[in-house]
């Protein structure tokens, strides 16, 4: 087919980029080079950032406003025929992009041909795809706050739980369940202002770069911007079709992201097992055993904990793909989609499934009571009665020590020892260690910003929930 045939039949019907060739292009090879299988998900940023170059082409008198305006209707009409189903996508196309120009090709003839006036697909993508990844932030960003939420909620509900608080997953010192709960809520914050600073980074519009090098066409890049809420144009064209950090940048967050969700998955599994029964999973987020009938397994925490890797393998694909690449724009960086869409879609998936689990989780407030007595570990406000006395701390720690050995003996508890005992240890000792080792003063008397007090969550909660305006 001589490359006049080819110039006839029209964009519709074949590459964007057939003029060089004389044959087509091999399916198999086709197949593999082409990305329409995952990234037809931008059709409508493709369609508005055609829709924003169109109006700006138009509005520079690079095209007709005539001619602006058709293509613009004729965008429109594509947009609405692809959301009511009316039109599907040819997953047979090279490319979203390639599909809704010749769609637009179709209707409009000739006056569609001039859409892609002053444009590269290098910058077409390179918009699309930010424009796509900024939705999907603040979707995020919104998934995040209502999981701050309900932890906020639940930390509230339970500031004066007392628990063991744990060093090496060992019993160290007792804390409240609202504190512990409340050290994820400050992991999840920091996630929402790395959402925000992965939004200003990708808040800029590479729209007009053309394919490395801009255009000679006197385009007026703010104008798209505006159209299309960006802060900001690129400034400089080779790293405006070329950077991909706003990916990386993302994947990275949205892999810590997973880190939280695994570390608190990883401790809900723990504290459902009957060695803890610290929790119980309401039956809509356990699944059982297909043979042994007691079972009520954890699974929703356990997929959260495994789908970690899969967002980590995601953020190494990025890397990986983008580390050895010259500029400008190469084929590899097709490779960049299917990575970040993966990556979103996961940690959407886990938030979606992992916030209601924790709003219906049932507290088992008395085997954490329970557990935090029998752990020695007021053992530390027990030494420091005894420094407040002005005893040497060493000296005190080796007393409460002693003291301890010989609760594990007796099978009994600081709380449950009687004062005789402590007095043959150290005589300081009075009845008022017995206020000093409670469980609940121990943790309420710690109102240092940060600690355990009771006063000091429900503070927490009250600046938490006015920062996220809950």
């Amino acid at each position: 087919m001589s490359a006049l045939m080819l110039f006839r039949k029209g964009v519709d019907s074949v590459k964007l980029w057939a003029g060089r060739f004389s044959k087509e292009i091999d399916k198999k090879t086709n197949d593999f080079n082409s990305s329409i299988s995952f990234d037809s998900r931008m059709y409508r940023e493709d369609i508005e950032g055609s829709m924003a170059h169109a109006e700006m082409i138009g509005e520079c008198g690079i095209i007709e406003k005539s001619e602006s305006q058709a293509i613009i209707e004729g965008l429109k009409g594509i947009l609405a025929d692809i959301d009511n189903g009316d039109l599907q996508i040819d997953m047979n196309a090279e490319d979203i992009h390639t599909f809704i120009e010749g769609e637009l090709t179709q209707r409009l003839g000739q006056t569609g041909k001039r859409l892609h006036t002053a444009r590269s697909r290098n910058d077409q993508v390179a918009v699309d795809i930010r424009l796509y990844l900024k939705k999907e932030v603040q979707n995020i960003k919104k998934q995040v706050k209502e999981l701050i939420g309900v932890i906020c909620n639940k930390a509230e509900e339970y500031a004066g739980a007392v628990m063991p608080g744990y060093t090496h997953l060992q019993r160290a010192q007792p804390i409240t369940f609202g504190h512990h709960l409340m050290a994820y809520v400050e992991m999840l914050l920091r996630d929402v202002d790395r959402l925000e600073c992965a939004y200003r980074h990708m808040d800029e519009m590479p729209l007009g770069s053309g394919a490395l090098a801009t255009t000679t066409y006197p385009i007026d890049r703010t104008i798209t911007a505006k159209l299309l809420n960006f802060d900001r144009v690129s400034q400089n064209s080779l790293d405006g079709v070329s950077d991909r950090d706003f990916c990386m940048e993302l994947a990275s967050v949205l892999s810590i992201i997973m880190v939280h969700l695994s570390r608190f998955s990883e401790e809900i599994i723990m504290w459902c097992s009957w060695e803890f029964k610290f929790v119980e999973l309401d039956d809509a987020f356990s699944t059982g055993s297909s043979i042994m009938p007691q079972k009520k397994n954890p699974d929703i925490a356990e997929l959260v904990r495994g789908k970690s890797g899969r967002v980590f393998g995601d953020l190494m694909t990025l890397l990986t793909v983008m580390k050895g690449i010259a500029l400008a724009y190469n084929k590899d960086m097709q490779e960049d989609k299917e990575a970040i869409f993966d990556a979103v879609d996961t940690v959407k998936m886990c938030l979606t499934a992992f916030t209601p689990m924790i709003d219906t989780m049932k507290v088992l407030t008395d085997n954490m009571r329970k557990a935090a007595a029998n752990g020695f570990i007021n053992a530390t406000d027990c030494a420091d009665y005894l420094v407040k006395k002005g005893l040497p701390f060493r000296d005190a720690y080796k007393a409460t020590g002693t003291l301890v050995a010989i609760c594990i003996e007796k099978k009994t508890t600081l709380e449950e020892l009687p004062i005789e005992e402590y007095k043959k240890i150290c005589d300081i000792f009075d009845e008022g260690v017995y206020e000093a080792i409670s469980l609940e003063n121990c943790v309420n008397g710690r109102k240092v910003i940060g600690g355990p007090a009771s006063e000091n969550v429900k503070a927490q909660v009250k600046r938490v929930k006015s920062i996220i305006n809950i």
